[in-house]
């Protein structure tokens, strides 16, 4: 009965992440490993060094299951597998999240009660591991756990014979075996980097014109946090999105101003957003950490540097970031406008700082004040980022946002996130919703503040997660041009957009490291003079 109770246990513990992955029992029924740890203790003679194989055991067990859950949470968050070579680094994010989304204090239990929970299992899973010795003179059990373990050992070549097989697995060789992938390509990912670091262009400070295209305009980069493609064209969200782009189209119109829209790939999905960002930037692919670290070694220029060539002041105006950002230093940036920088005394709502409605209003009163040089603003919107509760609206006096204390009523509004996220359909209404907020209030920005003297691009960062796109979504996001100057949006739409608010629909599009070369070769050169009126 205790090897039974001691299997299951096992068992379940290695194949739960997977079962979460598949919702249900599937494929597998049966961890072979599990089968051959049981049958193998129950072989072991008694003694202390089969209680500490056992611990060590329990211990592996119960390892392997945490892995294989991060595994899961990885595929179902950033639509990939667990790279452990990547994402130790990303365990202090994972925590700053939950102190983000709960509160300091319940995001401290959390991780606190997480780490004694394991130390709990494992030593109870080796402790039952260390109790199935057998008893002396029976040969009966002796028997039976040898036939346990030729069974489940003959099992394996089977395994292999039918990998689609419904109740044999090996979670934990598998785990391994891909970890072992990873390793070995991240190690070539460094001489690879390097190639293409050699072959992509990374230096314009010396090209006639250097964005001279822009005539001195002010350049607004706003990324809007989880803003896919999927918002638009699935079914889910498009009652919710289309209607807010085609009002957003129809009152900029109004106001002469114009849209033109298309899409680029992001490199992530669900997370990460600064791979995008710095794909953008770098006019590489930055499709994992270690490309983004290599970039940040290295000596290469980016878009920042061709805006300060050209004249340009650069800033970054990242609301999200609350730590040291020293990516913002080696960027290059003339002024970096983090949490503690900006001046907001309204609430933080969960895991969002401040809403956009107060970085725009933030962008317009304070930064774009400072300085008479034209500005390269990149900015991070963030109000669309999980857990999307509460829903704002925008507040049609802008002149009323001051510091941020007239969001102080929502400050306990709307669900709380654990209430929320225990319903799908309800978690997916509110990205929606949340996204449609952050369109809203892009929206209304630009109808006020933008003038003949500025160019705004909006896009998404990445796509959302798989738990709102599915798993196999692409991972395109839409890029709104906007200007009061249709003229100098025509570079745009020789490169494939299309005036309005929404993407084509071509199934060719472009990555984001491929904006940078385009942008500076597409807007520098010497412009003629426009005729005298």
């Amino acid at each position: 009965m205790k090897a039974i109770v001691t299997l299951v246990l096992a068992n379940s513990f290695l194949l739960f992440p997977v079962w979460v992955l598949n919702r249900g029992f599937k494929p597998h029924l049966l961890a072979l490993e599990t089968a051959i740890l049981t049958a193998a203790f129950l072989l072991f003679p008694g003694g202390r060094l089969t209680r500490v194989a056992a611990r060590l055991s329990g211990l592996l067990v119960v390892t392997i299951s945490i892995l294989q859950l991060g595994d899961t949470t990885a595929r179902m968050s950033l639509a990939r597998p667990l790279n452990l070579y990547l994402d130790l680094q990303l365990v202090s994010s994972v925590v700053n999240l939950l102190h983000g989304t709960l509160g300091e204090l319940v995001g401290t239990i959390a991780v606190a009660s997480g780490i004694l929970l394991y130390g709990f299992v494992a030593i109870l899973l080796g402790s039952l591991l260390g109790t199935l010795h057998p008893e002396t003179g029976n040969r009966q059990q002796k028997m039976v756990s040898a036939l346990l373990l030729v069974i489940a050992l003959v099992a394996i070549p089977l395994r292999w014979m039918h990998p689609h097989g419904v109740v044999l697995g090996l979670p934990a060789v598998q785990l391994t075996r891909d970890q072992v992938k990873h390793v070995s390509s991240m190690i070539l990912e460094n001489e690879r980097f390097a190639r293409e670091m050699e072959h992509v262009p990374g230096q314009y400070e010396e090209t006639d014109g250097l964005l001279a295209g822009l005539e001195g305009r002010d350049l607004i980069m706003a990324f809007i946090e989880s803003y896919g493609i999927s918002a638009i064209e699935d079914e889910r969200y498009a009652p919710v999105i289309r209607p807010r782009l085609k009002s957003m189209d129809a009152e900029l119109e109004e106001a002469g101003i114009h849209v033109v829209t298309g899409k680029l790939i992001a490199p992530s999905q669900g997370g990460m957003s600064w791979l995008g960002h710095g794909s953008i930037l770098s006019g590489l692919w930055l499709e994992n950490q270690l490309r983004y670290d290599l970039l940040l070694a290295s000596d290469r220029q980016t878009l920042v540097d061709d805006f300060k060539a050209a004249g340009y002041r650069t800033t970054a105006i990242v609301p999200a970031i609350t730590m040291a950002w020293p990516e913002g230093d080696r960027f290059g940036y003339d002024q970096i406008y983090a949490f503690h920088d900006i001046k907001y005394e309204g609430p933080s709502l969960n895991w969002v700082t401040m809403p956009d409605q107060f970085t725009w209003s933030y962008l317009e009163q304070t930064v774009r004040k400072e300085s008479s040089r034209p500005l390269f603003a990149e900015i991070s919107l963030i109000s669309s980022h999980a857990p999307w509760t509460p829903i704002l609206p925008v507040i049609e006096d802008w002149s009323a946002i001051g510091n941020g204390e007239i969001f102080d009523p929502f400050r306990d509004a709307g669900e709380a996130p654990e209430d929320l996220w225990r319903d799908g359909d309800r978690v997916r209404e509110h990205y929606a919703l949340a996204v449609g907020y952050a369109i809203d209030a892009m929206a209304s920005y630009a109808e006020r503040y933008l003038n003949e003297h500025t160019v705004l691009i909006a896009l998404g960062d990445h796509q959302a997660a798989p738990l709102i796109t599915g798993q196999d979504a692409s991972r395109a996001v839409p890029v709104h041009v906007i200007a009061r100057d249709l003229e100098v949006l025509t570079p745009f739409l020789d490169w494939g957009f299309l005036p309005g608010v929404l993407p084509p629909s071509t199934e060719e599009i472009r990555q984001m490291d491929a904006f940078r070369d385009w942008f500076v070769n597409a807007y520098s050169g010497k412009k003629e003079e426009r005729p005298s009126p």
